[in-house]
């Protein structure tokens, strides 16, 4: 029987969760995450994390070792938890998740970020055209069978210097080469998140009160559906005379394409189904470019970042960090 947390697990008057389980705090977006929670001074964090695993956990922090094998081990590390965040690798086994809702459920867990933190999985039309999209809603639905969680989907869009600085099948820039395609005419706005914004965001809306407390926001409003924030709304020409303002270089410096977003997307997906994953990132990101609006939730769907707090961040600055990254080789990897 599943154990029910009670309000002992929430901390001073507030009444915000307090313990709170992350998968994947070393990743690229998780360890934002876990830094942002700390910061606020109000959670106990602990990571789980597989037996052979030899990532280096961030301080401050408890870390319990699982076996996905044995599900037990998944129920321990949760018990006494209030929330779990779930943050893997899109190559990660699906069962991993379904595997971690279950023990959720059968430790009390009473709210659960699915691994999400990317484009609208609430935009079925979206998810159908990007494969393991389509498979979002499953855990949505599992959760509320079990009857003891309630979820918040994360949408944040792609992430800005990881996408920007990534390979030219992402944003489509090559910063070794100074070379861009643009997908049409480059001018499809899109809403996308920084790492740093990520963290903030998660932290934000575990540190509101579970219930409504006057005026202000709680984390009931976000029961079942979709959380969403943005960093920024930008075009591929918005990136593009950024990367000018802070290169320092003139259009004249680059060598600019361009190419059908349809037909750039179809080349990803018919990779994919070949058995080349690499054509996944190609086709999702060109997906989102598409002119129906789908990758711009901020227009489709508002934001909440003013609800969690948010402050505006500067373009250029996280531009310059891509850039960084790009010429690093830093961004050419996930986990």
């Amino acid at each position: 029987m599943a154990q029910q947390p009670t309000d002992t697990l929430l901390s001073g008057s507030s009444k915000h969760l307090k313990n709170i389980a992350i998968v994947g705090a070393s990743g690229s977006s998780g360890k934002y995450i876990v830094k942002s929670l700390l910061a606020t001074g109000k959670h106990n964090v602990t990571a789980l994390t597989r037996d052979s695993s030899t990532a280096a956990m961030p301080p401050g922090i408890t870390v319990h070792k699982v076996d996905y094998s044995y599900p037990n081990t998944l129920v321990s590390a949760l018990q006494n938890q209030d929330a779990l965040i779930i943050t893997m690798g899109v190559r990660a086994p699906p069962e991993q998740q379904t595997k971690l809702i279950h023990a959720a459920a059968e430790a009390g867990v009473k709210w659960i970020l699915p691994n999400e933190f990317g484009y609208d999985t609430a935009n079925e039309q979206l998810c159908e055209d990007i494969m393991p999209g389509a498979q979002k809603k499953v855990y949505y639905e599992l959760i509320e069978k079990l009857g003891v969680s309630k979820w918040v989907g994360f949408v944040c869009g792609f992430w800005y210097e990881f996408s920007l600085g990534g390979s030219p099948d992402r944003f489509g820039f090559d910063f070794q080469k100074r070379e861009v395609v643009l997908f049409d005419e480059g001018k499809q706005p899109i809403s996308v998140t920084t790492f740093s914004m990520v963290g903030k965001g998660v932290a934000g809306l575990l540190s509101l009160p579970v219930k409504r407390e006057g005026e202000g926001a709680c984390l009931e409003d976000f029961a079942n559906r979709h959380c969403y924030v943005a960093s920024f709304v930008v075009s591929q020409k918005d990136m593009l005379d950024s990367v000018l303002r802070v290169t320092k270089t003139g259009i004249e410096d680059w060598t600019v394409t361009k190419e059908k977003t349809k037909e750039r997307y179809e080349k990803g997906m018919a990779r994919m189904r070949s058995g080349d994953y690499s054509g996944l990132v190609l086709g999702m990101y060109s997906r989102n470019f598409f002119p129906d609006g789908s990758g711009n939730h901020s227009v489709t769907k508002g934001l909440d970042n003013e609800k969690l707090g948010l402050e505006k961040e500067d373009l250029d600055e996280f531009t310059e960090v891509a850039i960084k990254q790009a010429l690093s080789g830093v961004s050419d990897s996930y986990h």
